[in-house]
């Protein structure tokens, strides 16, 4: 009767998923934001507040997961009109759509120490997918990842009317920029 059980516990323990390493983003070094252009200039802001719970090793990307809030009242382009426009009913509509969240749903190595996540960001109540191209170099317990993503402003109802629907004064391609150091979480 022994066997049998011992030999469950074995096949359990085979198939449980293998875990990625955790990850603390050390806000101080890490910058999200993005860029757009705004009058035929480059408007650049970031965001001041937002979490990610990120599980990562580039040994086994299957079992690797990031998800990402985004407080959209907290985007600061130095520029209080742009800034007001931009959290306004036109842009983000902060006071109906006070979040943003991107979700994994798959990571592909590149070569190098470049990869591919590929996964769903939800912004002003529509979810797309999106691909992130981005570096990671790690050394020890630290790890840098560089990376942007195009989206149209346009796919998620963003500026849709008025005199922002055009591409001018504010241009449809929006491109998201991630630029996160971490260390790995004991």
């Amino acid at each position: 009767m022994r066997r049998p059980l011992a030999g469950l516990c074995v096949l359990l323990l085979a198939a449980a998923p293998a875990t990625a390493a955790e990850w603390t983003v050390d806000h101080a070094k890490s910058r999200l934001g993005f860029t757009v252009q705004w009058s035929g200039e480059p408007l650049v802001a970031t965001f001041k507040s937002w979490t990610a719970k990120i599980a990562f090793d580039p040994a086994n990307l299957a079992a690797a997961h990031a998800g990402v809030s985004i407080a959209l009242d907290s985007e600061d382009s130095g520029s209080t009109d742009n800034d007001d426009g931009l959290k306004g009913a036109e842009g983000f509509s902060v006071m109906q759509f006070p979040h943003a969240h991107f979700e994994t749903t798959g990571f592909k190595a590149t070569g190098g120490n470049g990869y591919i996540a590929t996964g769903r960001l939800d912004l002003h109540g529509v979810t797309r997918p999106i691909t992130l191209p981005f570096t990671l170099t790690i050394a020890g317990n630290t790890a840098h990842m560089v990376g942007k993503a195009e989206v149209s402003r346009l796919d998620f109802g963003l500026g849709t009317s008025g005199e922002w629907a055009g591409e001018t004064p504010i241009a449809h391609a929006v491109t998201i920029t991630v630029d996160l150091t971490a260390t790995k979480t004991p």
